[in-house]
């Protein structure tokens, strides 16, 4: 700006907020910080209301008045404009923040001389919030230091550790910790990390309970200096077997992206946990680690680090060396409950991630995963191999692959005389939140064609044709593996089958079967959900056709999959499951008026 704007004086100036941050931190006689930040000075403005603005007239209102003064070479002429703008703006420091990290930039040097003005001597949140956006962009090495207090604010630590990330990975995750562990169980981690004591902070490390690792399995390793840890201490089984399960969760926190793929050290901290993994004792629960790891690094997102050539595979060669040993040979049958059911998960699990690929660029091979994500559930998936790296978590990463009931026994990758979208993969947080990743598959000549995505992370993906003889020879193989089935889940399959082929079991009591499978949390028993339509088509004031929806338990009995499933089978046959079944939700005046109790919650 040539010219100073006409404008009211600003408010008295108080001391900044860098400068407060440094104050309190230094008055606090542990050191530590609260979990939503130290509150800010006395006479802050309070957050402006909420205004009912569009997404694209609050971008078009802050570039209008943000982008002359960032583009003036007087940091200092600049960060008064910027704040007086702000404040005449009326937003929120989020959408403040959130549209100032999107504007397109004439003069990066200059807005970055701005906002570091801005975050060494603002004395707003709106002001300093606008400053922290600016460096997550054009943040160096020198703002390192400012960005770290001002995170300790209340309003400005996820601003703050977004803008720490490319700069110094450890202090955004401490302060992304402190601001997410709302159960305080990773408190002692931070306070060790405080102390600079690697001792401490190894044995705050290894004590995390695992709650506390599901959590923020990335962030713990970053803000814990995993990688470093495992250099300094070499051959401790328990630090191993904590990297090994912060590992295997980033591989199972299927967000917006895996975690391991944005976890910088992956591939040394793979190597050194699985290089020492014979240091490790041989328990049934390190054993479940282990071919866990085996399975991530197999056909899950680690797979799709940058490996150097054959490291993956010398990676995975070692570990089913270590594996076929004796040490590792599973003992007597455990009685039954979760080590029985562990045992079992083992001997299912056992070759699958050391099955060799078929030549690479024939066809797809389709592997069905079941992976532990806790000590009583089974999260099964359809992973999807192209040239021997899983397809999914490169597409869409946002949730595993879609059940082996629904991709493979109902056919639906089967290709056809005509085109057909197929569902591949859903949001963990549902399709109507996060999407869901679809392919068009169908038939040409002598190949099949995936294309026609959508709903695909990033750029759209390529067609991907491959030899239809091949292809259909390896879904015809994926069909009759049922290896991975453990006896509730092969019970509920057998349930689904003979529904089908009888569909007039259900029908006749004006019922349809909407999900048969396992409990998530009880994977030993067999759940059915039916739901009953009345035959008038009877409807709700607003024409919403009126439901009610009963599941079906069935606890594993000690029978053969194929005698519960006939057994079952036999008595929906015989009498009316709305008789035997718990009445979960739906119409409350349809269930009243069948004589039906509504159940209480």
């Amino acid at each position: 700006m040539s010219v100073r704007d006409e404008r009211e004086p600003l408010a008295p100036r108080t001391t900044s907020l860098y400068d407060y941050a440094l104050f309190r931190h230094g008055i606090e006689p542990d050191g530590q910080v609260p979990r939503k930040g130290y509150p800010l000075p006395d006479g802050s403005p309070p957050e402006p209301s909420r205004t009912h603005r569009t997404w694209q007239e609050a971008q078009a209102e802050i570039t209008a008045a943000l982008a002359p003064p960032l583009a003036d070479p007087d940091p200092v002429q600049a960060a008064e404009a910027v704040h007086h703008r702000a404040r005449e703006l009326g937003m929120t420091h989020r959408t403040l923040r959130a549209h100032t990290a999107r504007l397109t930039l004439t003069d990066e040097e200059a807005a970055r001389r701005t906002a570091r003005q801005l975050t060494r001597t603002g004395t707003t949140v709106a002001a300093v919030g606008i400053g922290i956006a600016l460096l997550i962009r054009l943040g160096e090495p020198e703002d390192v230091p400012c960005l770290k207090a001002l995170g300790t604010l209340c309003g400005l630590a996820s601003a703050a550790s977004a803008a720490l990330d490319p700069l110094d990975r450890q202090a955004a995750a401490l302060l992304v910790i402190r601001g997410r562990d709302r159960s305080e169980r990773l408190t002692p981690l931070a306070a060790a990390i405080a102390t600079g004591d690697a001792e401490a902070v190894r044995a705050a490390l290894v004590a995390v309970p695992d709650e506390a690792q599901a959590l923020l399995p990335r962030r713990i390793a970053e803000a814990a200096d995993l990688d470093g840890l495992l250099r300094a201490h070499p051959g401790d089984p328990e630090l191993l077997a904590m990297a090994g399960r912060l590992l295997h969760r980033m591989s199972r926190d299927l967000g917006h992206r895996p975690e391991i793929l944005d976890y910088l050290p992956a591939r040394s901290v793979y190597a050194y946990f699985l290089g020492q993994a014979d240091l490790l004792p041989p328990t049934p629960q390190l054993h479940e680690l282990l071919l866990s790891t085996a399975l991530d690094l197999h056909s899950g997102p680690a797979a799709l680090l940058d490996w150097r050539p054959h490291r993956r595979e010398a990676l995975l060669g070692a570990l089913e060396r270590l594996l076929d040993g004796p040490a590792w040979t599973p003992g007597a049958e455990p009685p039954p409950g979760a080590e029985r059911r562990r045992a079992d998960w083992i001997r299912r699990t056992g070759r699958k991630p050391f099955v060799r690929a078929p030549v690479p660029g024939s066809h797809p091979r389709w592997e069905v995963a079941v992976v532990h994500d806790a000590p009583d559930s089974n999260s099964v998936e359809t992973r999807i191999l192209v040239d021997g790296l899983p397809l999914l978590p490169a597409l869409f990463g946002k949730g595993p692959g879609s059940a082996p009931e629904y991709l493979i026994d109902n056919g639906a990758l089967r290709a056809g005389p005509e085109p057909r979208e197929v569902q591949l993969a859903e949001a963990s947080c549902t399709e109507g939140c996060c999407g869901a990743l679809y392919v068009t598959i169908r038939r040409d000549g002598a190949e099949v064609v995936w294309d026609g995505w959508r709903g695909a992370s990033g750029q759209q993906p390529p067609a991907f044709r491959f030899d239809a003889a091949a292809y259909d020879a390896e879904l015809e193989r994926a069909e009759r593996d049922h290896s991975w089935c453990w006896p509730a889940r092969r019970t509920a399959r057998l349930i689904t089958a003979g529904l089908r082929e009888r569909p007039e079991l259900l029908r006749r009591w004006d019922l349809a079967a909407t999900w048969v499978g396992t409990d998530w949390h009880e994977p030993h028993t067999t759940v059915l959900w039916l739901v009953f339509s009345p035959p008038d088509g009877a409807e709700a004031p607003d024409g919403t056709p009126l439901r009610l929806y009963f599941e079906w338990r069935l606890p594993d009995d000690g029978l053969l999959p194929k005698d519960r499933a006939a057994a079952a089978l036999e008595r929906i046959a015989r009498s009316d499951p709305k008789g035997f079944a718990h009445l979960q939700r739906g119409s409350s005046e349809l269930a009243e008026s069948l004589g039906y109790s509504w159940p209480q919650h």
